[in-house]
């Protein structure tokens, strides 16, 4: 491939075999005929469905969400191929047995709903078999429509539950037959139609609805244009634009892969243009994109699952997702800036900027984001909230030709809501199928007390190599940090947390009371989201890492480990808040909250430098990891290490400023 082709956005048909290699979700069938006309009909009346029962309320729970799981399961079969390569312009022979079986045992409930809440006792042969098949379909859609990790998992405690007698130490448990273990993951709301199921049938799906919504409005093409408006001309300013573009399309858009191919397509060759490596521009992408997952008002459809998991409001969690935010991002914005200086790296010419006014002229289309953080913050449901959102923006649309949601070359129609309705409804497909299958590990967990013997676990194992509670605190943390990497490898947004806040958020809480100060909850959760979101730019599974590189051409591990560097606030961070809380602005006052942002993101400037190794000038290998100590005791928030941090800094920045000419002089003779 020519440096020219290298250098050139990728087309749609190149967008779409990217995202069909690294993201299961995107890999799926394009049927015509028949076929096709009925999964239309059924995208179509799967949004109706979510749209009616959000704005005039839901059916009893196992209605709601058996419907649900219905047509997911169901349109599942339609769309995802049995395995890669096979022919995706018709539906297989047994995929057809599969949808009618689909909508036989999820139709099973609402029609003997009253038989079935009515008895007492176990569960009878009929319903042993439609129980059955019923955790066979979810399995085998989550693997095609989500990917192996968590179906491996899901089959795994699975197996854990029955096996539980012939488990080893502290593993065992009493174990459930066949009949309790069917029973429970299908005939209750502890399994499959449990709560992250019931988050997925309510919250998630409209809010997905809404991001489709935005996409078809222009408000996503908008993000590009008022990130290059804005960060175009700086420094680095492609590589800006990719970070400020990703963190706006990021909390919508609920994948990390997909914000990374769409996004990167044509960040990434602007990067490369401007003379920044393969291997970074991929990295800056990937971080980016990964970041628009913890970044507040929706945090990629997370922030509503914490609300149950959790049990705090809405508000709590977009609030202590704030700084936290602002410090992943801060520390990616500061390091590109960095890099760009080493490399004597200017912005974009005046040529590849957008009109600035034109622009500033179509700053409405951010009114539907303003309206649902005030919505939210006022009060209102979170269904009530996604359906306002969704109506604002077709109505900010129709304030200009390009952007009118009802007209297509000039003609009135209905195509782009007609097409918001069914890309929302097969986006919310994988979360459906995820959220099903984690329910079966929830179930798990709850029923045998995996959770507490894991984290109980988690907490010995610290405890014998550690001399004192604070130590053993540090281990724990390091522990679950490594664990919710792990299982949160290869795993969407939805499930991931999901999984490590089921997995390895009871090492924290089991911690709780051997310390002196107990840990908030919120904070335990905010931990292991973090972490189970950075396992998509952590080798050797970064999948976002690696879809960067089909667009930039780079090496897949040092495009992950450059992107891991450039998210280093992710690594850090977390275990500042568990110290102390105040990042999360949990018990703080405002005066707190204000001084701790500001130390930390002079912290993250001066962990930056040294992380790149160049700041006013080239940095000496002493000078960054004296650059990064200072910076560590920056961002953690008290008041003795903040005063030693910002110390060292002043001192480190006079010695840049005194030799900055006489290095750079020296630099400059080397080179000639």
């Amino acid at each position: 491939m020519s440096e020219q082709k290298e250098n050139q956005q990728l087309t749609e048909e190149e967008q779409q075999k990217l995202l069909e290699k690294y993201d299961v979700e995107s890999n799926t069938r394009k049927l015509t005929g028949a076929a096709g006309w009925i999964v239309f009909i059924g995208l179509i009346a799967f949004s109706l469905f979510q749209l009616y029962t959000g704005a005039f309320g839901v059916f009893t729970a196992y209605i709601q969400r058996t419907i649900h799981l219905g047509f997911a399961l169901s349109l599942i079969y339609f769309l995802f191929p049995a395995k890669r390569g096979m022919k995706k312009d018709r539906v297989i022979w047994y995929d057809w047995i599969l949808i009618v079986l689909s909508i036989i045992v999820t139709g099973y409930w609402p029609v003997f709903y009253d038989k079935l809440v009515q008895q007492v006792g176990g569960i009878d042969n009929a319903e042993m078999i439609i129980g059955g098949i019923a955790i066979l379909l979810v399995l085998e859609a989550t693997r095609r429509a989500v990917g192996l990790p968590i179906t491996i998992i899901a089959i795994i405690f699975l197996l854990y539950a029955y096996f539980g007698p012939y488990m080893p130490g502290m593993l065992a448990h009493r174990g459930l037959d066949l009949g309790q273990l069917i029973n429970t993951m299908f005939f209750t709301t502890e399994g499959i139609l449990g709560t992250p199921l019931q988050v997925s049938s309510t919250y998630i799906f409209l809010f997905l609805l809404f991001g489709a919504f935005l996409v078809q409005s222009g408000v996503g093409l908008y993000f590009n244009d008022l990130a290059i408006a804005i960060a175009g001309r700086r420094v680095g300013g492609p590589a800006k634009v990719a970070i400020f573009s990703s963190a706006l399309n990021g909390t919508i858009s609920g994948s990390s892969v997909a914000n990374t191919v769409t996004t990167g397509s044509y960040t990434i060759p602007m990067m490369k243009r401007l003379g920044y490596k393969p291997n970074f521009a991929g990295a800056v992408e990937a971080a980016a994109s990964t970041g628009g997952q913890i970044m507040p008002p929706i945090m990629g459809a997370a922030a509503f699952l914490m609300i149950e998991f959790a049990g705090v409001p809405y508000w709590d969690i977009a609030k202590a997702a704030a700084i936290p935010a602002i410090l992943y991002f801060a520390g990616i914005w500061i390091m590109t800036h960095f890099e760009a200086k080493r490399l004597g790296l200017t912005g974009l010419s005046k040529e590849e900027m957008p009109d600035r006014k034109e622009v500033w002229k179509k700053v409405y289309l951010l009114v539907p984001i303003f309206a649902i953080v005030y919505f939210l913050f006022a009060g209102f449901s979170i269904e009530r909230t996604a359906i306002y959102g969704i109506l604002f923006t077709i109505a900010v649309s129709m304030f200009s030709k390009d952007t009118n949601m009802f007209l297509h070359e000039g003609k009135f129609t209905f195509g782009k809501i007609i097409t918001a309705l069914t890309d929302g409804a097969r986006t919310a497909l994988g979360v459906a199928a995820a959220t099903a299958c984690a329910g079966i590990i929830v179930g798990v967990v709850t029923k045998t007390g995996l959770g507490l013997k894991l984290g109980n676990g988690l907490v010995d194992l610290a405890g014998t190599l550690a001399n004192s509670v604070e130590v053993q605190l540090m281990l724990t943390l390091v522990f679950t940090m490594i664990t919710s990497i792990i299982i949160g490898m290869g795993s969407p947004t939805t499930a991931n947390y999901i999984i490590t806040s089921t997995i390895a958020l009871p090492a924290i809480i089991a911690l709780n009371d051997q310390l002196p100060v107990m840990i908030p909850i919120l904070a335990a959760h905010m931990f292991v989201f973090f972490f189970g979101i950075v396992a998509d730019i952590t080798p050797p599974v970064a999948l976002a890492a690696f879809a960067a590189t089909g667009i930039s051409g780079g090496e897949p591990i040092r495009t992950a480990l450059n992107a891991s560097k450039l998210a280093i606030a992710a690594y850090i961070i977390p275990y500042m808040f568990i110290l102390n809380p105040v990042l999360l602005m949990i018990d703080a006052t405002a005066g707190a909250v204000i001084i701790s942002l500001i130390t930390a993101i002079i912290g993250m400037i001066a962990i930056g430098a040294g992380l790149i190794g160049y700041w006013y000038r080239k940095l000496h290998w002493i000078e960054r990891i004296i650059a990064v100590i200072a910076g560590l005791l920056l961002i953690y928030p008290e008041g003795y290490s903040d005063f030693i941090g910002f110390g060292i800094f002043v001192v480190l920045v006079a010695i840049q400023f005194m030799t900055k000419d006489k290095d750079n002089d020296k630099e400059k003779m080397v080179s000639a």
